[in-house]
């Protein structure tokens, strides 16, 4: 018999996560992969797998620790034939926390309450029964600390983390809601405006027209939330549209079914976008820049790694792909085809949802005609793509069927401007309407 012991694997980053769940204990019988515990970073929730067999001696997390790469999570005693060559390293994520089209910014710091909430809301918060014994509620240390500091029973408290776990920020919340009540008890239309400087939405009793409910946001709700109110208030957005014919392109990729089969590839259009998109960014490396934080220099990144917007049942994600300019079409089709499994999966880590250059959202299989994407700061540019229509397209002599794309391009005016913006659509078009000056 062996001790073997389980550390957190690298996370990718320095900060720490929450242990929010344990799934052993000791005495358990496991098996190789077998779930340990549930961490949650700000951007997913990730599973611990065993890299052994065995009976789990002993745990060393508890629920609400934070903790980091390397951090032990147990030892497990094995036999000689259950441990493997190679001890798995990789944790499992669950549940993706993205954006949408602004899913690769830079994760904010931990969320702190400054705006108010309407009254209806804050009453209702304020009214929930719970259970009388405060031992019975879901809580870390650290938060009922802080309750019992301010004052406040858990058991009037919503809880928003998972399995209705208590955070510290649900508590911070309530007691600024019951100080607003006190101080603002009937919001009005005339209210003063917020730190940012805009006036707060009315607060609306909606259980006045018809029967309502409070519906807990998530994670990924509120993340999104604020990297689309903080990208659309600091970035000056520009979007201009165009249409691009692509029945060259579809008339060559149906000739590849084949091809397709043999390889086990499905070759989309998103994958000749892409490659037209990369080849645009290298002719114009202008797209390719960030605004330094000392708002004096540029950032010129030189590499062309595209993020992708993938719709997932836990909310749309933004995995990335890297080095475009260096893949063939083969390639990043396979590449599309894995990332979008994974992020529909809940299996991406933090490391493939970070670092793009520009960002493509494609509405084209769900329909419309045309959308204003949000840019992804500290992106300065989003394709916004939409359904394929046949239009009938004047040739010089005659109206000829052809397959057109509409495109959106949005744009942060502090770095491009107009004729950057045409001139960048200008190359994309040409790519994939003409798809040999993809070769060049």
């Amino acid at each position: 018999m062996t001790i073997e012991k389980v550390h957190i694997p690298d996370l990718g980053h320095s900060d720490t996560v929450d242990v929010i769940e344990l799934c052993v204990k000791p005495g358990d019988i496991i098996k190789v992969d077998q779930s340990l515990a549930v961490l949650e970073s700000a951007k997913a929730s990730m599973e611990v797998p065993s890299p052994f067999a065995g009976k789990v001696v002993s745990v060393q997390l508890k629920l609400g620790d934070k903790v980091l790469s390397g951090t032990l999570v147990a030892e497990i005693e094995t036999t000689a034939a259950s441990i493997p060559a190679t001890p798995s390293t990789v944790i499992a994520e669950i549940q993706p926390i993205a954006i949408t089209a602004a899913t690769v910014a830079p994760v904010p710091a931990p969320a702190q309450v400054s705006a108010p909430i309407s009254t209806d809301v804050a009453v209702a918060l304020m009214s929930k029964s719970g259970n009388s014994d405060p031992c019975d509620i879901y809580a870390g240390p650290a938060v009922r600390k802080l309750a019992r500091d301010l004052g406040v029973e858990l058991k009037d408290i919503v809880a928003s983390g998972p399995r209705e776990r208590l955070l510290k920020d649900d508590v911070s919340l309530f007691v600024k809601n019951r100080m607003q009540q006190v101080v603002h008890p009937i919001a009005s239309s005339a209210a003063p405006a917020t730190g940012s400087g805009i006036p707060a939405i009315p607060a609306v009793d909606f259980s006045r027209f018809g029967e309502t409910s409070l519906v807990p946001m998530s994670k990924i709700d509120k993340i999104t939330a604020e990297n689309m109110q903080r990208a659309w208030l600091n970035v000056p957005h520009v979007t201009q549209f165009d249409e691009a014919d692509i029945s060259t392109l579809e008339d060559f990729r149906q000739t590849l079914k084949a091809d397709m089969e043999t390889r086990g590839i499905k070759l989309t259009p998103l994958a000749f976008l892409l490659k037209a998109c990369a080849n645009a960014l290298r002719e114009h490396p202008k797209f390719c820049r960030s605004l330094h934080e000392d708002g004096a220099n540029f950032v010129q990144k030189k590499y062309i790694h595209i993020g992708i917007a993938v719709d997932t049942p836990a909310g749309l994600v933004v995995p990335v792909l890297r080095n475009v300019d260096q893949k063939g079409l083969w390639e990043i089709a396979a590449e599309i085809t894995a990332l979008s499994a994974k992020a529909r999966a809940g299996k991406l880590i933090p490391n493939e949802m970070q670092g793009g250059c520009f960002t493509v959202s494609s509405l084209g299989s769900i329909g419309g005609l045309g959308f204003t994407p949000i840019v992804n700061a500290p992106e300065v540019a989003i394709l916004g793509v939409s359904k394929t229509q046949i239009k009938p397209v004047w040739d010089g002599a005659q109206f000829v069927p052809k397959t057109m794309l509409p495109l959106s391009l949005s744009y942060d005016h502090r770095i491009v401007n107009g004729a950057d913006g045409g001139r960048f659509f200008s190359s994309l078009i040409k790519g994939i309407t003409d798809i040999r000056h993809m070769l060049l």
